[in-house]
């Protein structure tokens, strides 16, 4: 039972990141605009994130950090494929080369550790939150270990996910004017623009939510999970995210449960290397390795069913004279 509830404590935590992301690609894919930039921004997230915590000694710092180096390229995205009508996928996957590039060549000039950053000293993490009563509560059977394995020890930036970001990220979308427009602008632009919105604001302003919510996944990584910047440490998360999103068909709380599948496959992966299994024996670590992608491609492949994508995404809008 423990060691059942330490896997699912391990799935919050590789779940965080894919979650923020998720909702950050819902947010611009239901304004219309394509976004598989979502792995670049995380990226220039962690690194912009580690090197301010790391000159600061505050993880607070770190994250604000995080977040505008994160916005900063959905605005460039947001420039050229909403401003200009450029190609959405040529801009997003520029951004993901660009950031990919950027941000090695900057922590070796900076640091001098190999396109990584130095570990990050205590006060300039985020760590851990113990809640009260948690080791008193341990040995209570299946209440105690939820409550001290599941809820509690998790670091602020968890707990602001669940508790604040998803609930209000649903509320947004679908219980305010913005959101409404929101998803308005993703099916009909031309209708939206005749009723006197304007799609170009709509369209930036969901690019810019996505930002900050890639700003605060790069952060979790780098500022939080691993203590430092590391090259390509965002290993595919933002296009792991994307599957998500398209599993959840575009909705939060789908979506969430895509990413927890995500994060429940990985966590098994971690927990499989070097154990020996019955019958089979020892499974060689290259193929541990692609669970999670296997089960992507599954999920995507044979059990989500047709999934309709917001029917203006991907099209430039040109406003009709």
């Amino acid at each position: 039972m423990e060691m059942f509830f330490s896997l699912l404590d391990s799935t919050v935590r590789v779940a965080t990141p894919l979650v923020l992301a998720a909702l950050a690609g819902m947010f611009s894919e239901r304004s219309g605009v394509v976004d598989i930039s979502l792995e670049g921004k995380m990226l220039a997230a962690a690194f912009a994130s580690a090197a301010a915590a790391y000159v600061t000694h505050n993880p607070w710092i770190g994250l604000l950090a995080g977040m505008m180096a994160a916005v900063s390229l959905a605005m460039v995205h947001a420039f050229v494929s909403v401003t200009y009508n450029g190609n959405q996928l040529i801009s997003g996957m520029a951004i993901n080369t660009i950031a990919s590039g950027i941000t090695p060549v900057l922590a070796l000039a900076w640091f001098q550790q190999g396109g990584n950053s130095p570990q990050l000293p205590d006060d300039g993490r985020f760590h851990e939150i113990a809640l009260p009563f948690a080791d008193a509560l341990r040995d209570v059977p299946v209440v105690g270990l939820v409550y001290s394995k599941l809820i509690s020890g998790h670091s602020i930036l968890v707990y602001l996910t669940v508790f604040i970001v998803i609930p209000l990220v649903t509320w947004m979308l679908y219980k305010t004017r913005f959101g409404l427009r929101l998803r308005a602008v993703g099916e009909n632009p031309h209708a939206a623009d005749t009723a006197g919105i304007s799609v170009a604001k709509v369209r930036y302003t969901a690019l810019f939510w996505g930002g900050m919510l890639c700003g605060m996944a790069g952060t979790y990584l780098s500022v939080y999970q691993t203590g430092s910047f590391i090259k390509e440490m965002t290993a595919g998360k933002g296009f792991l995210a994307l599957a998500a999103l398209i599993f959840g068909k575009w909705r939060p709380v789908p979506a969430v449960i895509g990413c927890l599948l995500f994060a429940f496959a990985d966590a098994i992966q971690i927990r499989l290397e070097g154990v020996a299994l019955p019958v089979v024996g020892q499974i060689p670590s290259q193929a541990i390795a692609v669970i999670p992608y296997v089960l992507t491609v599954l999920l995507l492949a044979g059990f989500v069913g047709r999934a309709l994508a917001p029917k203006a995404i991907g099209v430039p809008f040109v406003k009709s004279r």
